[in-house]
């Protein structure tokens, strides 16, 4: 039985990330373009995903059948939360120069929801999960979902400009 090394699946992901254009840059004219590569990040992860999980899991054949079926409905339903998180994004970097308070308090309040779906979903699905996977399996999956979040993030993070105290003051980022 081979097996890949957890540090693998962050390489792989950043070196996935890291190929795809900024999601939110702070230039003006990025406004279509982030959100276009936005979009192509997302499809990329989505696209490699299953691989990343598939490898990393090494399933037995008993476990294939029942871990999979499992898996395609929790992608779909997560798909529609990213859907979500992503035009909270969107919205925040077509804004974030000269949002107004009101503005910056809706998107905290949305993006806090979608985190709750998010939480809420991972939590839906442990039990079906638990039902197609041994025990360190099932910890095994849930910690491969926490890295590629936790990579997704962290490119996110080092993208997104951080709004500035008042619209148009010099103390950004």
């Amino acid at each position: 039985m081979r097996t890949v090394h957890s540090g693998s699946i962050l390489w792989l992901l950043i070196a996935i990330c890291l190929g795809v254009p900024a999601a939110a840059g702070a230039e003006d004219e990025a406004g279509a373009a982030d959100e276009a590569n936005l979009e192509i990040l997302v499809a990329t992860i989505e696209a490699n995903k299953k691989a990343l999980v598939a490898v990393n899991l090494e399933l037995e054949d008993a476990e294939v059948k029942a871990f999979w079926p499992v898996y395609d409905r929790y992608e779909s339903e997560l798909s529609s939360v990213n859907t979500r998180f992503a035009a909270v994004i969107d919205e925040y970097s077509m804004n974030f120069r000269s949002m107004g308070d009101d503005k910056a308090r809706q998107l905290v309040k949305d993006f806090l929801a979608v985190e709750r779906e998010r939480s809420e979903l991972r939590e839906k699905y442990l039990e079906p999960f638990s039902e197609a996977l041994p025990g360190r399996k099932l910890v095994r999956f849930y910690q491969i979902e926490n890295k590629i979040q936790a990579v997704v993030r962290y490119q996110l993070a080092r993208d997104i400009p951080v709004i500035e105290q008042e619209p148009g003051s010099a103390e950004a980022d």
